[in-house]
């Protein structure tokens, strides 16, 4: 009985421990470290357009999931939107660009 009930609490508590941890990879959600990553590569991305003055940082959003850096908003040229996608490619930590930038004269 005390092993039976011993086994059914280990049961319990490894699936438990799996569950908890395992989830966010399964399902493609990203790990706490790869979080932290990306926001400190959004946070580098949006500097860089801060401090360069042909992007508008403030029409720009940034968004980065694993590595890859998503551009939304508006552009007021096709210079602007080739320059902020220049700007973030070369940041570190960026695998890829996808500049869904609008140009909105």
């Amino acid at each position: 009985m005390k092993y039976t009930r011993a086994l059914a609490f280990a049961i319990v508590a490894g699936a438990t421990i799996v569950t908890a941890t395992g989830c966010a990879v399964i399902r493609g959600q990203e790990t706490a470290g790869a979080y932290v990553d990306d926001t400190a590569i959004t946070t580098a991305v949006k500097a860089k357009f801060v401090e360069d003055k042909t992007v508008d940082a403030a029409a720009i959003k940034v968004q980065t999931l694993n590595g890859t850096v998503q551009l939304s908003g508006f552009a007021k040229s096709s210079a602007e939107k080739a320059q902020a996608e220049v700007l973030a490619r070369n940041t570190k930590g960026v695998r890829q660009v996808k500049n869904d930038l609008l140009v909105r004269p």
